[in-house]
């Protein structure tokens, strides 16, 4: 739910860079990279627990290096479309025009993606267990 609930935070703050209202995208796009930031230490967190609890490691069959290696370069995907979405953050304000914004604007379809391909993983990795 933290990746699906950033893909509507940065989809805001996507609207409030295209209205010019630098306040709105500041605020919605730090609540994105506090939702990318949890989301990582919380898939940290469920590594911890699947090797310790479960004893899953990438040499216990199929699912235990299905879910590490899915989950882990998914997991890669979500750091690097969080490190978009932290320079867009960091740009001085000179360089924000609401009308020109492919660098914010790619990024944010980049971080839309990442959200997609993290449903399939949940209904394969997860569900279809």
């Amino acid at each position: 739910m933290l990746l699906l609930t950033s893909s509507v935070t940065v989809h805001i703050a996507h609207i409030g860079l295209k209205n010019g209202n630098r306040k709105q995208f500041n605020l919605w796009l730090a609540i994105t990279l506090v939702l990318g930031y949890a989301f990582v230490a919380l898939q940290a967190y469920e590594y911890y627990e699947a090797y310790t609890h479960m004893g899953l490691t990438l040499k216990t069959g199929v699912y235990g290096t299905t879910f590490f290696m899915l989950t882990g370069f998914h997991g890669f995907h979500v750091c690097l479309g969080h490190n978009f979405n932290r320079h867009a953050y960091k740009r001085p304000k000179r360089t924000f025009q609401s009308d020109d914004q492919f660098g914010f604007e790619a990024g944010s379809w980049y971080w839309h993606f990442v959200d997609v391909v993290w449903i399939c993983l949940v209904a394969f990795v997860f569900v279809c267990n």
